[in-house]
């Protein structure tokens, strides 16, 4: 099994992750941030990754540390638990609509790490969440996880479509990506032999 748990704890955020990539989606997320808590809920079911996130994390200050340290915390984690790659699809994309928002999303399982984000959220604000650290978890997640990632928000007028579609969007492509090829289930999907 396709299993990991990683821990991280500095001076801003004490964080455990742990996942499942053969999972069903199954979640149980619990950062203090209740937006971002509802985002990652829609990661782990949309990509069938088993997910149970705690975070204590310095909200007194604001949000960032905590998001941003999750990200870092399950790129890390989805690092450990692919392992060496083998046998894997490594690319996924998804276009996915929601409402008012249309978002593409596609991604390569490189170890490349590299983050297109062409996604335009129209408030600074979703209740009390910051707009802007949604492409911080990206970022953070796409590094630590050797993701090259795009996402295009192609039509949206809500904040919160955009958003949710946009976690949706990777969540499909990560979905495919993991999914062990039945033609070459022994095989690392590179002609380096490595990834």
């Amino acid at each position: 099994m396709r299993n990991a748990t990683v821990t991280r704890n500095t001076a801003e955020t004490k964080i455990t992750v742990e996942i499942g990539l053969d999972g069903t989606g199954q979640y149980d997320n619990q950062t203090g941030v209740g937006f971002f808590d509802h985002m990652l809920d829609q990661l782990a079911r949309h990509s069938l990754i088993d997910m149970k996130i705690r975070c204590e994390g310095d909200l007194h200050i604001d949000d960032h540390h905590t998001v941003e340290d999750v990200g870092i915390t399950l790129g890390q984690a989805l690092t450990q638990a692919m392992g060496d790659k083998r046998g894997i699809v490594r690319y996924g994309a998804c276009l996915l609509p929601m409402d008012d928002a249309l978002v593409r999303a596609a991604l390569d399982l490189s170890a490349r790490p590299f983050l297109v984000w062409n996604v335009a959220l129209p408030t600074t604000k979703i209740g009390t969440f910051d707009t802007e650290l949604v492409r911080e978890f990206f970022q953070a997640f796409s590094t630590h996880g050797g993701i090259t990632l795009h996402v295009d928000c192609l039509h949206g007028i809500n904040s919160h479509h955009i958003a949710e579609a946009a976690f949706k969007a990777v969540a499909r492509g990560l979905r495919d990506a993991l999914e062990v090829d039945p033609r070459k289930s022994d095989a690392i999907p590179s002609t380096k032999g490595a990834l």
